[in-house]
């Protein structure tokens, strides 16, 4: 017997079942890749755990290990392989440490709405501002009503580029708590996101970088917000101190993506996020790092760092970044975020990603001891621009662009152009100036993310092969000799100019404490023409979400998106993307389609919930094994399955195979059937040619992965069924269906079949008062076939009419598995005396009504399947004991729904009744969709094409509101106080401190348990929560009132009001004790 130690799917069910046992979890609700603090686990938990964990593995396992792996999957892991490396290993040698390091992934959310970098490109080159007036609930926290607060607030600058909502968040989608997501300072949240975003838009799913060395640099000045969480000293609590630090904002990311390489946030003021781009680059050169997000976020919620500019002269009283006009007064400030996926070259063409741009080299420097802390040095400013060229390996004139610093500043501008001019302006011709502009004329200034914000719109022209305008440039600075520099600020759109060689770029970022930095990127290289692919005949887009509402969401976006902007984007490669560059999330859907218009109306129908043609919903998952079922006459039609001989290799190969013995034995054609479309009629070509259909349907199924762990016949279908199972040959397979087919065609005619909507037992006591007539199919437990003499049949289906039950015929010529096929039972003995079955290979589930008495499948056996009743629902309800999957092999699904009737009337968990292909529609399509709704754990993905993969929209956020209550300050006497609740003093409280907690809750769907089953509530206090429960009595009650409506519940709730002006918790202490 395997034991714990080497079984890591039996440990992890196991401590499963603890969780459920000891720590109370819902096993719905346990997720194997969720720490185990967020199912509850705490500290304590872990040392008993450990001690549980040891006794079963029988040797020592210490807590430590519980936190190094927390996670139900990862733990599971590591106890049955103690000796694996923790980290993934790395992909290769160490880098050189000149390599050229790949842009291959941009996010950004910058004011003005502009969410995304194409969104910044159309921003920029419509040559849009972005600057406005700070938003006036802004800083309403800081005025505390005095004369002289309203004055400062009044002439402090209010020209600012701001976001439009800084307080939105998707909690949910990263796992956090309401109440923690109002104590994280917003740029943590920001960097989240945006971050996700980058990496979707570098094609890497989330999920491919658990315990990879990936870094994390992010640059980051100030945490106003921290500063506005604790002027409330009642606010302050466990989230505080990780919602304010400026380290979490790197470390919060590397938490949620689980990732092991370097994570730190970068401060050196406005060179922060190009200072970390130059971290990340030297991380991946130095083999720190596999993978590095590199970053930059700014905001600005307090007014203190504006007013402090103000008094330093810096900020512009115009209301724009004038860089290098005349007009320059200063800079506007700005915020926002921008982030950045690198990847050393070698790795991103070896994987093929998409190559937006290349960093060939960066340098930082500071610059000392220069006029002033805030004031630039020229020297410092060149000697970094000459370090940036040589680590790229450059000559500065190769640079035919720079994103300056330019702040728009009377001292900054001058100073910075001349330090171009040194260095990138020297031995250039009058006529090939170096081409110079600066982002912060259309968002402000971003402070710590303006070098990120700068490194985009960089890596956008040199992709692009355009550069934006700078905005505000009407005269020249009279300080700056831009011709004798070489220089020109672009003032219109223009072309990047031919030089002969890779675009290229310069970026620049300075801080105002001296910290400089500068990156020289180069366009892309050129990459491999993918190979040409054929268009495949039908197409599967994978939509996934956390919960179904997501995933609708995200169908939605990418319905619009194709109808717009990706309306030229081809089907096979946004499912590409979809497909194998999105993380995939447990909420799952399908949409199958043969064109573009198919698609974009099974997209919508998926988000809406609705059914459609090539639509897979989110499925419950079905229990482990597949049922094949083969059904009997009835399913065929005119040109079913003709489309897959030119869509379907492996069925037309199938049917290719079977041709010749198909052909012997029937003496016609199987492919020209069914490639001519032809009608299917007759006993004989019914039967033949869909056992023919039906074996080469299952090498359809079989090709794609799918494989049977148990098969079941109906009437017919038994022939095909044994096949699969490997008790008949195909040849046999064909020799039985033929003889069996030839003599019943002599009966036809000599009866009739009809199906009720009764059940058996009801069945056979309505047919007792008519002659010849007998059940021959049990079909389900809703379901009963019955058949006999015309008349009868007909007779019957009137009197059960009359009845309101649902009667009909069934199109067969034949009576089968009555009486009336007794005369063909001796011929058909005869006729298959010879047959010599084997062993099936695969469990069969017969429907033959006494088939133990009889050896499987001899002759005797189809004797016996002709005449005797179907006992169809008594098979599948024995399959269904052992097997969650039932698929019918047919061109069209007949018995589907008397397969889900059976399942559910015993009972027998989660099972799923699926067919193959569909009546009059595409087959291809059919088959397809039918084939992702066996896919109910993870989705399917089919084969990754060849690289590149086509840009799609980003997985749409559902923001809330989150924020701290902020209350406004009030003076008295010259000190500000809050108006606040007192706050009990530590031992006069008659409740005892342990009664005092504040409880957390990971957000989760509610189980669907029996509400009955909790008891009856009482509320004291709240009348809210009392209606809600059921029964409540005020606070003022009377003690009689409140003892005897408690004697009258099970439970109760001591919930007084928020807004009550204090409780008497001594009577309430003395009440419940």
């Amino acid at each position: 017997m395997t034991s714990f130690a080497d079984d890591e799917a039996q440990l992890r069910n196991w401590l499963i079942y603890y969780l459920v046992t000891n720590v109370g979890c819902s096993p719905d609700q346990i997720d194997p890749d969720l720490p185990l603090n967020e199912l509850g686990v705490g500290s304590r938990d872990a040392v008993v755990l450990a001690g549980e964990l040891s006794e079963l593995l029988r040797r020592q396992v210490s807590p430590v290990e519980i936190w190094q792996t927390p996670t139900i999957n990862s733990l599971a892991d590591a106890l049955v392989n103690p000796d694996a490396e923790a980290l993934r290993p790395a992909s290769g040698a160490v880098a050189a440490l000149n390599e050229p390091i790949a842009v291959i992934g941009l996010g950004c959310r910058l004011p003005g709405d502009v969410n995304g970098p194409g969104e910044m490109w159309d921003f920029l080159i419509e040559r849009r501002s972005a600057v406005s007036t700070v938003p006036e609930e802004r800083w309403q926290a800081f005025d505390d009503g005095s004369p002289e607060t309203a004055a400062a607030l009044a002439g402090t600058t209010r020209w600012g580029s701001f976001l439009s909502d800084v307080a939105g968040f998707d909690a949910e989608f990263f796992g956090i708590t309401p109440r923690e997501a109002d104590r994280i300072d917003p740029q943590q949240r920001l960097v989240l996101e945006v971050a996700v975003e980058a990496l979707e838009h570098a094609g890497i799913p989330a999920e491919s970088l658990q315990r990879s060395l990936t870094g994390v640099f992010v640059g980051a000045c100030v945490s106003e917000y921290g500063y506005l969480a604790s002027r409330d000293l009642g606010q302050i609590d466990g989230w505080t101190g990780t919602g304010g630090a400026l380290s979490i904002i790197a470390n919060r990311l590397s938490y949620f993506l689980d990732l092991r390489g370097p994570s730190l946030a970068v401060d050196t003021a406005c060179s922060s996020s190009l200072v970390a781009v130059h971290m990340a680059c030297q991380s991946l050169r130095t083999g720190q790092s596999e993978l590095a997000i590199a970053g930059g976020v700014n905001l600005l919620l307090a007014p203190t760092v504006t007013r402090s500019f103000d008094a330093a002269g810096a900020m512009s009283k115009s209301g724009a970044c004038h860089a290098f006009d005349a007009a320059a007064d200063g800079f506007v400030r700005g915020e926002g975020c921008g982030v950045a996926i690198l990847k050393r070259l070698s790795d991103a063409v070896r994987d093929g990603d998409r190559v937006l741009a290349v960093v060939r080299g960066s340098a930082i420097n500071q610059d000392g001891r220069s006029n002033g802390l805030m004031a630039p040095n020229p020297a410092a400013q060149a000697a970094v621009l000459r370090a940036a060229c040589a680590d790229a390996g450059i000559e500065p004139s190769q640079v035919d662009y720079v994103e300056t610093h330019g702040t728009g500043t009377l001292l900054g501008d001058p100073i910075e152009a001349r330090a171009l001019g040194a260095v990138y302006g020297r031995g250039r011709s009058p006529q090939a100036p170096l081409l110079a502009g600066a982002v912060k004329t259309n968002f402000g200034h971003l402070e710590a993310a303006a070098g990120m914000v700068g490194l985009i719109k960089a890596t956008l022209a040199v992709q692009c092969g355009e550069i934006p305008a700078n905005q505000h440039f009407d005269t020249p600075n009279p300080h700056i000799p831009f011709d004798e520099l070489r220089l020109k600020v672009v003032a219109e759109p223009t072309k990047w100019p031919d030089t002969g060689h890779p675009r290229r770029a310069g970026v620049s970022s300075f801080g105002f404490g001296g910290t400089n930095a500068h990156v020289v990127i180069e366009q892309a290289p050129e990459p491999e023409p993918p190979p040409l692919a054929p268009t495949p005949a039908v197409t599967t887009l994978v939509l996934t979400g956390k919960n179904p509402e997501r995933m609708g969401e995200l169908a939605t976006t990418v319905a619009d998106w194709m109808d717009g902007a990706g309306a030229a984007v081809p089907l096979a490669d946004i499912a590409h993307t979809l497909n194998h560059h999105r993380t995939h999330h447990p909420t799952f859907g399908t949409v199958c389609a043969a064109d573009r218009e198919q698609a974009v109306a099974g997209l919508r129908a998926l988000a809406a919930g609705q059914p459609a043609t090539g639509v897979v919903g989110p499925q419950r998952p079905g229990g482990p094994g597949t049922v094949f079922v083969y059904s009997g006459q009835g399913s065929q039609w005119a040109g079913m399955a003709r489309l897959l001989f030119a869509d379907e290799p492996a069925f037309a190969a199938a049917v290719a195979e079977l041709e010749r013995d198909f052909v012997d034995e029937l003496g016609f054609s199987l492919r020209g059937v069914l490639a001519g479309g032809e009608p299917v009629e007759g006993s004989v070509r019914v039967q033949s040619v869909l056992v023919g259909l039906q074996l080469a349907l299952t090498a359809l199924w079989r090709s794609y992965g799918v494989e049977p762990d148990a098969v079941i016949g109906h009437s017919m279908g038994e022939v095909s069924a044994a096949v699969v199972a490997g008790a008949l040959t195909a040849a046999e397979g064909l020799r039985v269906i033929a003889a069996r087919s030839r003599l019943m065609a002599g009966l036809a005619d000599k009866g009739a079949v009809a199906l009720l909507e009764l059940d058996a037992v009801a069945t056979e006591a309505l047919i007792a008062g008519y002659p010849g007539l007998t059940v021959s199919v049990y079909s389900s437990p809703r379901q009963t076939v019955v058949a006999g003499p015309a008349g009868s049949v007909d007779a019957l289906i009137a009197a059960a009419r009359e009845q309101n039950i649902f009667a009909r015929r069934v199109n067969m010529e034949v009576a089968s598995h009555t009486a009336l096929m007794d005369p063909i039972l001796g011929e058909l003995r005869t006729a298959l005396a010879g047959l010599s079955p084997r062993a099936p290979r695969i469990p069969v589930f017969s429907t033959v009504e006494n088939a133990d008495a009889a050896r499987r499948f001899d002759a005797d056996y189809w004797v016996a399947n002709v005449r005797n009743p179907v006992r169809f629902s008594q098979a599948v309800a024995a399959a269904g004991a052992e097997h969650g999957t039932f698929i019918e092999i047919s061109p069209h699904p007949v018995l589907t729904r008397a397969v889900s009737e059976t399942l559910e009337f015993f009972d027998l968990g989660s099972s799923q009744s699926l067919g193959t292909l569909q009546r009059d529609t595409h087959d291809t399509v059919a088959f397809h969709t039918n084939l992702n709704a066996t896919c109910t754990v993870s989705p399917p993905t089919g084969e990754h094409p060849p690289e590149p993969h086509p840009d799609i929209p980003t997985t749409p956020w559902r923001h809330s509101r989150h924020w701290i209550a902020q209350t406004p300050a009030q003076r008295a006497n010259g000190f500000e106080v809050r108006r606040r609740q007192p706050t009990p003093v530590p031992g006069t409280s008659p409740v005892p401190p342990n009664w005092l907690y504040e409880p957390t809750w990971q957000v989760r769907p509610l189980p669907a348990n029996d509400t009955a089953a909790a008891g009856s509530w009482l509320v004291v206090g709240d009348p809210e929560l009392a209606t809600e429960l059921g029964r409540g009595v005020p606070l003022a009650a009377a003690p009689g009132v409140l003892r005897a409506a408690l004697d009258e519940v099970d439970r109760v709730v001591f919930a007084p009001s928020a807004d009550t002006d204090g409780f008497d918790t001594r009577s309430a202490h003395e009440l419940f004790n």
